[in-house]
Protein backbone atom coordinates (compact mmCIF):
# COMPACT_ATOMS: atom_id res chain seq x y z
CA UNK A 1 0.00 0.00 0.00
CA UNK A 2 1.38 3.19 -0.95
CA UNK A 3 1.09 6.49 0.12
CA UNK A 4 -1.67 8.55 -0.66
CA UNK A 5 -1.62 12.36 -1.33
CA UNK A 6 -3.31 13.76 1.67
CA UNK A 7 -3.51 17.86 0.25
CA UNK A 8 -7.17 19.06 -1.19
CA UNK A 9 -5.89 19.53 -4.97
CA UNK A 10 -5.26 22.72 -5.70
CA UNK A 11 -7.05 26.00 -7.12
CA UNK A 12 -7.65 25.96 -10.77
CA UNK A 13 -6.27 29.60 -12.09
CA UNK A 14 -6.33 31.38 -14.92
CA UNK A 15 -4.14 34.63 -16.22
CA UNK A 16 -6.30 37.14 -18.39
CA UNK A 17 -4.59 40.14 -19.97
CA UNK A 18 -6.55 43.45 -19.58
CA UNK A 19 -5.56 45.74 -22.66
CA UNK A 20 -6.95 48.70 -24.29
CA UNK A 21 -6.32 52.37 -25.36
CA UNK A 22 -6.23 54.93 -22.79
CA UNK A 23 -9.67 55.85 -21.28
CA UNK A 24 -11.25 52.94 -22.79
CA UNK A 25 -12.45 52.65 -19.35
CA UNK A 26 -10.35 49.06 -18.11
CA UNK A 27 -9.80 49.84 -14.80
CA UNK A 28 -13.61 50.75 -14.25
CA UNK A 29 -14.61 47.60 -15.71
CA UNK A 30 -12.48 45.64 -13.49
CA UNK A 31 -13.50 47.44 -10.34
CA UNK A 32 -17.34 47.04 -11.44
CA UNK A 33 -16.62 43.29 -11.94
CA UNK A 34 -15.05 42.72 -8.99
CA UNK A 35 -17.19 45.16 -6.59
CA UNK A 36 -20.24 45.58 -8.24
CA UNK A 37 -19.59 49.60 -7.81
CA UNK A 38 -18.37 52.84 -9.51
CA UNK A 39 -15.45 54.02 -8.55
CA UNK A 40 -13.57 57.29 -9.66
CA UNK A 41 -10.30 56.37 -11.46
CA UNK A 42 -7.68 58.09 -12.86
CA UNK A 43 -5.53 56.77 -15.91
CA UNK A 44 -3.51 53.16 -14.81
CA UNK A 45 0.17 53.75 -14.77
CA UNK A 46 1.51 50.78 -14.99
CA UNK A 47 -0.81 48.34 -13.94
CA UNK A 48 -3.65 46.81 -11.81
CA UNK A 49 -4.24 42.84 -10.49
CA UNK A 50 -6.62 41.80 -9.03
CA UNK A 51 -8.60 38.24 -8.63
CA UNK A 52 -12.25 37.29 -8.87
CA UNK A 53 -13.04 33.67 -7.80
CA UNK A 54 -15.60 32.25 -9.81
CA UNK A 55 -16.45 28.95 -8.33
CA UNK A 56 -14.56 27.47 -5.24
CA UNK A 57 -12.25 25.95 -7.37
CA UNK A 58 -11.60 28.65 -10.54
CA UNK A 59 -10.34 32.31 -9.73
CA UNK A 60 -9.20 34.60 -12.85
CA UNK A 61 -6.51 36.64 -11.95
CA UNK A 62 -6.72 39.78 -13.91
CA UNK A 63 -3.91 41.93 -14.86
CA UNK A 64 -5.08 45.22 -15.91
CA UNK A 65 -1.96 47.26 -17.96
CA UNK A 66 -2.57 50.81 -18.47
CA UNK A 67 -2.93 51.68 -22.38
CA UNK A 68 -0.74 55.08 -22.76
CA UNK A 69 1.53 54.55 -25.83
CA UNK A 70 4.20 54.50 -23.53
CA UNK A 71 2.62 51.62 -21.48
CA UNK A 72 2.04 49.84 -24.67
CA UNK A 73 5.17 49.16 -25.37
CA UNK A 74 5.51 46.69 -22.76
CA UNK A 75 2.33 45.01 -23.19
CA UNK A 76 4.14 41.85 -24.69
CA UNK A 77 5.58 41.13 -21.08
CA UNK A 78 1.86 40.77 -19.73
CA UNK A 79 1.15 38.66 -22.25
CA UNK A 80 3.31 35.23 -21.80
CA UNK A 81 1.19 33.50 -19.21
CA UNK A 82 -2.62 34.77 -20.54
CA UNK A 83 -5.10 32.08 -20.59
CA UNK A 84 -7.32 34.73 -21.94
CA UNK A 85 -7.32 38.05 -23.17
CA UNK A 86 -10.15 41.08 -22.74
CA UNK A 87 -9.69 43.82 -24.94
CA UNK A 88 -11.50 46.83 -23.93
CA UNK A 89 -12.50 49.35 -26.94
CA UNK A 90 -14.44 53.07 -26.15
CA UNK A 91 -17.47 52.12 -28.68
CA UNK A 92 -18.31 55.63 -28.52
CA UNK A 93 -14.81 57.28 -29.38
CA UNK A 94 -14.82 57.01 -33.40
CA UNK A 95 -11.92 59.62 -33.57
CA UNK A 96 -9.70 56.85 -31.46
CA UNK A 97 -11.41 53.26 -33.46
CA UNK A 98 -8.56 52.84 -35.57
CA UNK A 99 -6.12 53.43 -33.48
CA UNK A 100 -6.87 50.87 -31.03
CA UNK A 101 -8.47 48.37 -33.72
CA UNK A 102 -4.20 48.42 -35.19
CA UNK A 103 -3.26 47.74 -31.60
CA UNK A 104 -5.53 45.05 -31.00
CA UNK A 105 -3.72 43.62 -34.36
CA UNK A 106 -0.51 43.92 -32.93
CA UNK A 107 -1.11 41.99 -29.65
CA UNK A 108 -2.88 39.38 -31.68
CA UNK A 109 0.41 38.73 -33.82
CA UNK A 110 2.06 38.43 -30.49
CA UNK A 111 3.16 34.56 -30.81
CA UNK A 112 2.52 34.70 -26.76
CA UNK A 113 -1.12 34.35 -27.28
CA UNK A 114 -1.64 32.20 -30.67
CA UNK A 115 -4.70 30.26 -29.61
CA UNK A 116 -5.48 32.26 -26.78
CA UNK A 117 -8.91 33.03 -26.20
CA UNK A 118 -10.42 36.81 -26.63
CA UNK A 119 -12.69 38.89 -25.83
CA UNK A 120 -13.80 42.18 -27.06
CA UNK A 121 -15.61 44.51 -24.64
CA UNK A 122 -17.72 47.44 -26.87
CA UNK A 123 -17.66 49.52 -23.48
CA UNK A 124 -19.36 52.96 -23.01
CA UNK A 125 -22.74 51.76 -24.55
CA UNK A 126 -24.36 54.48 -22.78
CA UNK A 127 -22.63 57.15 -24.66
CA UNK A 128 -24.58 58.58 -28.14
CA UNK A 129 -22.91 57.26 -31.05
CA UNK A 130 -21.15 54.06 -29.58
CA UNK A 131 -21.02 51.54 -31.82
CA UNK A 132 -22.90 47.81 -31.30
CA UNK A 133 -21.13 44.39 -30.91
CA UNK A 134 -21.56 43.59 -34.79
CA UNK A 135 -20.14 46.74 -36.15
CA UNK A 136 -17.13 46.92 -33.36
CA UNK A 137 -16.95 42.57 -34.70
CA UNK A 138 -16.91 43.90 -38.40
CA UNK A 139 -14.50 47.14 -37.89
CA UNK A 140 -11.98 45.19 -36.06
CA UNK A 141 -12.15 42.28 -38.14
CA UNK A 142 -12.68 39.67 -35.96
CA UNK A 143 -13.86 36.87 -38.11
CA UNK A 144 -10.63 37.34 -39.80
CA UNK A 145 -7.82 38.47 -36.75
CA UNK A 146 -9.08 35.83 -34.51
CA UNK A 147 -9.61 32.63 -36.78
CA UNK A 148 -7.72 30.74 -34.45
CA UNK A 149 -9.00 31.33 -31.23
CA UNK A 150 -12.40 31.35 -29.55
CA UNK A 151 -13.57 35.26 -29.57
CA UNK A 152 -16.65 37.14 -27.97
CA UNK A 153 -17.85 40.98 -28.40
CA UNK A 154 -19.51 42.06 -25.63
CA UNK A 155 -21.20 45.39 -25.28
CA UNK A 156 -20.80 46.72 -21.73
CA UNK A 157 -21.31 49.31 -19.79
CA UNK A 158 -18.62 49.95 -17.17
CA UNK A 159 -20.78 52.78 -15.09
CA UNK A 160 -24.17 50.81 -14.88
CA UNK A 161 -22.12 47.15 -15.26
CA UNK A 162 -24.71 46.17 -18.03
CA UNK A 163 -23.11 43.30 -20.23
CA UNK A 164 -20.35 42.45 -17.73
CA UNK A 165 -21.87 39.57 -15.89
CA UNK A 166 -21.94 38.13 -19.55
CA UNK A 167 -18.57 39.55 -20.01
CA UNK A 168 -17.14 37.45 -17.26
CA UNK A 169 -18.69 34.00 -17.40
CA UNK A 170 -17.77 34.13 -21.24
CA UNK A 171 -13.84 35.04 -20.31
CA UNK A 172 -14.19 32.11 -17.26
CA UNK A 173 -15.36 29.65 -19.77
CA UNK A 174 -13.00 30.06 -22.61
CA UNK A 175 -9.97 30.79 -20.11
CA UNK A 176 -10.95 27.08 -18.18
CA UNK A 177 -10.94 24.98 -21.86
CA UNK A 178 -8.01 26.83 -22.69
CA UNK A 179 -6.21 26.31 -19.27
CA UNK A 180 -7.40 22.15 -20.03
CA UNK A 181 -6.47 22.50 -23.62
CA UNK A 182 -2.84 23.28 -22.66
CA UNK A 183 -2.62 21.07 -19.65
CA UNK A 184 -3.24 18.29 -22.05
CA UNK A 185 -0.99 19.15 -24.37
CA UNK A 186 1.71 19.04 -21.50
CA UNK A 187 0.85 15.55 -20.40
CA UNK A 188 1.05 14.16 -24.67
CA UNK A 189 4.29 16.36 -24.20
CA UNK A 190 5.63 14.70 -20.90
CA UNK A 191 4.52 11.27 -22.09
CA UNK A 192 5.94 12.27 -25.67
CA UNK A 193 9.20 12.36 -23.95
CA UNK A 194 8.86 8.72 -21.39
Amino acid sequence: MGLQNTKAPRAKRANIVMLGLDFAGKSTLLYQLRCKDVFLTVPTIGFNVDMIEMERDFTLTFWDVGGQEKMRQVWSNFLEDADGLLYVVDSSDKRRLEEARKEFELILKNESIKNVPVVVLANKQDLPGALNAEEITRRFKMKKYCSDRTWYVQPCCGITGEGLRVALERVATFARQYSRSKETFRNLKEMDTL
